[in-house]
């Protein structure tokens, strides 16, 4: 291919031989000799190592180094990104809907996929890390399960080491679910350490958490964009108005930063905190000055 032109598609079948691999690779709209291909294949001694799958075919790419692309199986990549705050069921989405990838999960309920990939956890809200994950065309959906989920419990095994010794999880998973919940609450990096020392000193102190996105995601599809006094009231085992402490899963999937300020909360005695409407938020150590900043911003 000359530089410039886009790259090609095409597809070297399983039991493939050399002449019938330059035979399809010249169908897909190559611009190889076949004869030429068979020929360097054969004398190169590589020929019994081509690998079968999707390639892309590069401008620049020669008979020669095609050859060697085959031998190492250096697949058409694809890729898929998960995105940060995504719950179980939008990754899931976004993955059955991409038409590169192999669906093997079609029709099984969340538990049943659950269990093809771990058997340590009963509810799979969470237990993917967001990420862009890279994969050859045809890769199994159950493929970037694993990959995202072996991430996943990487970087917070990673997290859980480094916590501060003073927070007050019980587990790994219990940080888990924190995490989730300052993922929810801001897209601010520089404020994930502050909210997360808002909810472990609520946490401490035996406070109710009283953050809505626990609300709207035990709400399920009753939620419609607003949240109502009426909802806040409203019993789930999410709903961290009516309940203490934290919820039973997480309630979506947490960054590498909002890992790290769950185990790594800032040395603040904040209780509160309200946005200020530009995307940033205000701190108060008491109700009073909570409910001045409320006041303010939000009246």
């Amino acid at each position: 291919l000359a530089e410039g032109e886009p790259p090609i598609e095409f597809e070297v079948k399983p039991g493939s031989s050399v002449r019938s691999t330059a035979d399809q690779i010249a169908a897909a709209g190559v611009p190889l000799n076949p004869d030429l291909f068979h020929l360097l294949a054969r004398f190169s001694g590589k020929g019994a190592r081509l690998k079968a799958g999707n390639y892309e075919l590069k401008p620049g790419t020669t008979p020669t180094t095609l050859i060697d692309q085959l031998v190492r199986g250096e697949f058409a990549q694809e890729s898929l990104a998960i995105i940060e705050g995504w719950t179980f069921k939008q990754m899931r989405q976004a993955i059955d809907a991409h038409p590169k990838i192999k669906h093997e999960t079609a029709g099984l309920s969340d538990k049943d996929l659950l269990a093809k990939i771990t058997t340590d956890y009963k509810y799979p809200e969470g237990l993917f890390f967001p990420d862009t994950y890279l994969f050859a065309k045809g890769a199994s959906d159950l493929q970037i399960y694993r990959q995202a989920h072996t991430l996943l419990q990487k970087r917070l095994e990673e997290a859980w080491n480094n916590r501060a010794p003073s927070v007050p999880y019980k587990s790994a998973y219990e940080a888990l679910i924190m995490a989730s919940i300052i993922e929810k609450e801001t897209g601010q990096k520089s404020e994930r350490n502050m909210i997360a020392a808002v909810f472990v000193n609520r946490l401490k102190r035996g406070m109710l958490l009283q953050t809505d996105p626990t609300v709207i995601y035990g709400m399920g599809e009753r939620f419609q964009g607003n949240i109502r006094k009426k909802d806040l009231e409203t019993d789930t085992p999410y709903n961290t108005y009516t309940r203490a402490g934290l919820p039973p899963t997480p309630i979506a999937l947490p960054g590498a930063e909002s890992l790290a300020a769950a185990l790594n909360p800032a040395a603040s005695d904040v209780l509160y905190f309200v946005s200020r409407g530009n995307g940033t938020s205000e701190f108060s150590n008491n109700l009073a000055d909570h409910n001045r900043a409320v006041n303010k911003y939000q009246r």
